[in-house]
């Protein structure tokens, strides 16, 4: 019998860097977890990745390195030209890591890889939109059961759509985009108006005894019962929905798949974000509205995409 091959799958998002070693069927044979540097640029981030790798490789025969990261990376040289919510610029991943490692390593947007991993090993869908929410939004397309990058991966910024030129500042730069909106970020940042609204309330009290408020706030508060966090969620739930809803509009897909950190929530999330794509839809008689349903591997889709990437290329 022959030993699965195995590659290691990096996944950098804004708040932690997590790894895994994936065999050829999507199977998590080890994994780690580290906070993204508070810096976050490349020489702190090469840093964590490094060590990450050299832990894995002490156990285990990896034959490739594949990395998911946040922002928009060059396709196929493995450059990532910028990101909204990392420090990160112009830094030749691939070629700083296969220098280092002697290993071929592949590069590619973080809800990219999470996309493969999805729509190879999750429900079987050719056509689908992926939008993972964590601290941003991502985006990953599958065409016909390709990942669709564009020419040289620059396409499908998917969390970079403006739902609202007047809405709050996103961490591009820009406003009213959806991941202003529908984030971690965007639950953060609703979740301290409310503080101040409210700061008596439960949501404030939690604030004030973990030393700040952030998006884990309002999901201890929901824990607890509390209507104020419900109703935000439900307001986070909602701009999904509309996003999701302005996705299925312009692709025709057989599902929009929600991914990432805050998916974890649940129905939460996902039934309001439902309720909001079926209202939004056009023509739903004649296009039919697509299923909106959580990502089979939650958060880890992205290590598990990385991982698979890597070995397709090796």
């Amino acid at each position: 019998m022959t030993t699965p091959r195995l590659a290691i799958g990096l996944d950098i998002g804004g708040t932690k860097i997590a790894g895994a070693v994936v065999d050829e069927r999507g199977t998590v044979v080890a994994e780690l977890v580290e906070p993204t540097p508070e810096e976050s640029d490349a020489e702190s981030v090469t840093e964590v990745l490094l060590s990450l790798i050299e832990r894995f490789r002490a156990a285990h025969d990896v034959a490739a390195i594949g990395v998911g990261a946040a922002g928009i990376v060059e396709w196929p040289a493995g450059r990532m030209l910028w990101a909204p919510n990392n420090s990160y610029r112009d830094w030749p991943v691939r070629e700083q890591l296969e220098k280092v490692t002697e290993l071929p390593v592949i590069v590619d947007n973080d809800a990219n890889v999470a996309a493969l991993a999805e729509a190879r090993l999750g429900e079987p869908y050719p056509n689908m939109v992926l939008v993972t929410v964590g601290t941003g939004i991502g985006g990953g397309l599958v065409m016909d059961g390709s990942i669709y990058r564009g020419p040289t991966g620059l396409g499908a910024e998917l969390g970079h759509i403006i739902l609202n030129p007047d809405g709050p500042r996103c961490g591009c730069g820009n406003h009213g985009c959806f991941e202003a909106f529908a984030s971690g970020t965007a639950l953060t940042r609703m979740a301290r108006e409310a503080a101040e609204d409210h700061p008596d309330g439960l949501i404030a009290r939690i604030g004030a005894e973990e030393g700040e408020v952030t998006g884990h706030t309002v999901l201890e508060a929901v824990q607890q019962g509390d209507e104020v966090a419900k109703a935000l969620f439900a307001r986070l739930g909602r701009w999904l929905g509309v996003g999701i809803a302005s996705l299925a509009n312009i692709f025709e897909v057989d599902a929009v798949v929600v991914g990432g950190g805050l998916v974890e929530t649940g129905e939460l999330l996902l039934g309001p974000a439902r309720t909001t794509a079926r209202e939004y839809a056009y023509a739903p008689a004649a296009r039919g509205v697509p299923p909106v349903v959580a990502a089979t591997f939650g958060g880890d889709a992205g290590k598990i995409g990385a991982a698979l990437l890597a070995l397709d290329h090796a």
